[in-house]
Formats: structure tokens, sequence, C-alpha cells
């Protein structure tokens, strides 16, 4: 049974949709809807579009969603992408000197294709006709009058101003207001914690890369694996960059309650990655002098209870934000969207019935895989530094974890999902 192929010039429910944050997931969603004739606006609170942090890279069950939400975002991807030079993905033992390889994994014909985040959502913009996004919008409230049920919800915001929509999808990342106002200001999901890991973050001129490395070492994905620290390579900008995040462990809390990265020295990634063998420390040796730390921040230890309530829903790292060991976050909000674009689009009248089923149709979809990712992710960082009892340094148990939970996530069937989410819709109507 195959998806039908979305209206892309009539909303025959007229419904108009708010999507709060203009990042990679709000931008893709937005697409999605406007492909299929449904009215969006984007607000965010920043002054332009941007993306923090920089190499991003996308399995096959994310192309397969692109494709789904709209072929569109795909081919912007596949603008800006860099295809492995050999499609395969290797586990190497960091500490060992003959840096032993522990698992690899054939990627398929599409790879495990990185690309720069500004990059590839600097393609989607492209994409965005004028005045769908309005900037310097922060949300203070939301306002869904349950007595009235043709009345759209109110969005006000810190400058004064009011906002209306039939639907609101908080899109707004891991320190997400809205889920703040959907959870409730003293619910403990709707906040991040820390996880107790942080990342040094950097990019290398290839030509210095090759350089120290080879070609091998540089060409396809490299997890480096080792006690209390791991560190992931791959190449990005057309091959003219190898993108670097080295993780390590913190004992501490995180200082700065109100920022996720801080100021690092070279020095602290030397020292951390110290006991590891000389492909590692070559890596961080190229590294710039002056580096961020980006803290691991996820919601492992407080999952939001539902994704939806109401008109009101959250996707992406708004609602599951995971730590990035998987590199499926971004995958995964692009998941989300395919599912919410294809079950507005299903919706038949603008009444508050049939909008709640469809966001509870996609709450019953997608909440179990993708709390799924936000537990597996955690395992996995503490797997990958030696850290989980069960696992430990045994090698072939790291091979195995790493084979089915990598398999879980890329070979995903997407459209059978969506399809599925055709079926719950219906339950909810009944």
């Amino acid at each position: 049974m195959a998806i039908k192929d979305p209206p892309s010039t009539n909303n025959p429910a007229k419904l108009h949709v708010a999507i709060v944050g203009a990042g990679i997931a709000g931008v893709t969603l937005a697409l999605g809807l406007l492909s299929r004739g449904i009215s969006v606006t984007i607000y965010e609170r920043g002054a332009s579009f941007r993306e923090i942090g920089a190499g991003i890279g996308f399995t096959s069950n994310a192309e397969r969603a692109m494709k789904i939400l709209d072929p569109q975002i795909h081919a912007a991807f596949k603008r800006v992408t860099v295809q492995n030079g050999t499609d395969w993905f290797m586990w190497m033992d960091g500490m060992s000197e003959d840096c032993s390889l522990i698992h690899k994994m054939y990627l398929g014909e599409r790879g495990f294709e990185g690309c720069h985040r500004a990059e590839f959502l600097d393609e989607l913009v492209r994409l965005m006709p004028d005045g769908i996004v309005r900037f310097g919008k922060t949300v203070d409230r939301i306002e869904e009058f349950e007595w009235e049920d043709e009345r759209p919800v109110h969005l006000k915001f810190t400058d004064g101003s009011v906002e209306c929509a039939d639907v609101v999808i908080g899109c707004d990342g891991i320190r997400s207001r809205v889920r703040q106002l959907l959870l409730g200001a003293d619910n403990p999901a709707s906040y991040p914690t820390y996880s107790h890991k942080y990342a040094f973050r950097g990019l290398i001129p290839m030509h210095q890369a090759r350089a120290a490395l080879g070609v091998e070492k540089t060409d396809t994905r490299h997890m480096y694996l080792g006690k209390d620290s791991h560190a992931l390579t791959f190449p990005v900008a057309g091959g003219q960059i190898l993108n670097v995040v080295a993780f390590t462990s913190d004992s501490h809390d995180w200082p700065f309650p109100e920022k996720f990265t801080s100021p690092a020295a070279k020095a602290d990634a030397v020292q951390a990655f110290s006991g590891f063998n000389s492909t590692v420390r070559s890596i961080i040796d190229l590294l710039p002098e002056q580096l961020d730390k980006w803290a691991v921040f996820d919601t492992y230890d407080n999952p939001p209870p539902a994704y939806s309530k109401g008109r009101i829903c959250l996707a992406g790292d708004s609602a599951h934000a995971a730590a990035p060991y998987h590199g499926a976050g971004a995958g995964f909000a692009i998941e989300d969207g395919a599912v919410l674009a294809h079950l507005l689009s299903a919706v038949s009248s603008d009444s508050r019935k049939d909008i709640t089923a469809a966001l509870q149709a996609y709450d019953s979809v997608r909440r179990e895989r993708a709390q799924w990712l936000v537990e597996t992710s955690r395992f996995v960082g503490e797997m990958y530094q030696w850290q989980d009892k069960r696992v430990g340094s045994d090698l072939g148990k790291c091979a195995e974890e790493i084979e089915w939970r990598s398999r879980k996530i890329w070979d995903y069937d997407v459209e059978q999902m969506v399809l599925q989410s055709e079926r719950a819709f219906t339950r909810e109507l009944m």
C-alpha cells in the first residue's frame, strides 16, 4: 500500500499552522505542510535563521522521511552532502596503538552522508516563500479556549503581540518554551537534564587531516572508543573539511544554567584524550587552540508523558531531545514531520475534534520510537566510553550492541509508519 501524493495547492480544512522555531525541524515541517497546500507561519525568537553546530549526518531512514515530507528537502540535502568515500561506518579501539577495528557497517548505496548544518538550512530557506517566517518572536503564552470549538489557538509573545492559528507545533529545540507551556513550568519533564558529558567540536581542513592521518581515516565515518572519552570524525563541506566531535565525561554539574556551550582550550581536549592512541591524539592536536565545549543535555531522566495536548504538539528536540551518539536526532525530527504533515493534510475540517485526533495519532505513532532513541543514545554514550557494566571494554559485545541498535534506526520502514498513523487517526475519530 503506497502513500498517496499530497495535494499541492488546496487546503480543504483551511487550516493555519503555527510552527515555533526556525531550525531544521521547523523549516522542513513547514515545507512539507506548504507542499500540501496548508497555510503556515513560523515564529522564531532569533533575528535570523540559524543552526547550532557544525556537521550533521543523515542515514537512510531520514532520507526516506525527507522524500515523503517533501522531495525538495531531499534534493536540497543532496546538493550540500558529502558521500563517504568508502560507504562504511568504522568503530575503532581508540586506546590500542594498532587502532583495532571493533565493528564496521556497510551503509548502503546512499551511505551515511554528512553536510554542514548551516549549509543545509540555507538550502532549505531558499525553498521558503516570502513572508512565512517572523523573527524576533519569543512565545510567552499559548491559550486554547476549551469552550469555543472553532476558536483558534492564541499565541502571545513577549513583545505584546498576539497571533492565531488552528494548530501550534513546537519545534523550538531542547529548551523548548512550547514544552514548558504544554507540560507545565513545574513539571521536571519540561526541562532537559545534563548527562555529565560534553563535547569538544571542531573543523579541520582536509589537506591537514589527510597529511596527518591519510585518506583511509578521513574519507568515511570513524568512531574511536575508549575509557571515559570517545571521538567521531567524518567529512563535510564537499569533502574539504573533517568534522571532529570529541566527547568526554564530566563528574561535575554543568555550571552555566543559561547556555549549553562554554569556551575551552585545546589543552583541555589534549588532557581528556591523553590516554588514547597516536591516531586520536593526532586528531586532537589538529584542532584549533581555542575551542568551545558543548554540554550534552537530553530528556532521558524525565521524558514527556505525551507529545500533544489539544491542538498543541511537540516535534523534534522539543519532544525527544537525545544525546547525539547515534547521529539520529535530526533524522527523527524529519520522521516527525512526515507524520504530522500527512495527518494534517488528512484533516477534513478545522474543528477541535479532528485536529486533536490527528495530533493524538501522531503521538501514538511517534512517542515509543522517539523515546527509545533517547534511551539508546544515553546507553551508547556510556558504552562508547566503556562505562556500561554489562558491556565494559568487551569489544565483541560492543559490536553486537552497535549492530542491532543502528539497524533499528537505519532500516526503519518510514512509509509503513505514515500508513500506521492513518489507521491511528481513524481510530481516534471513532
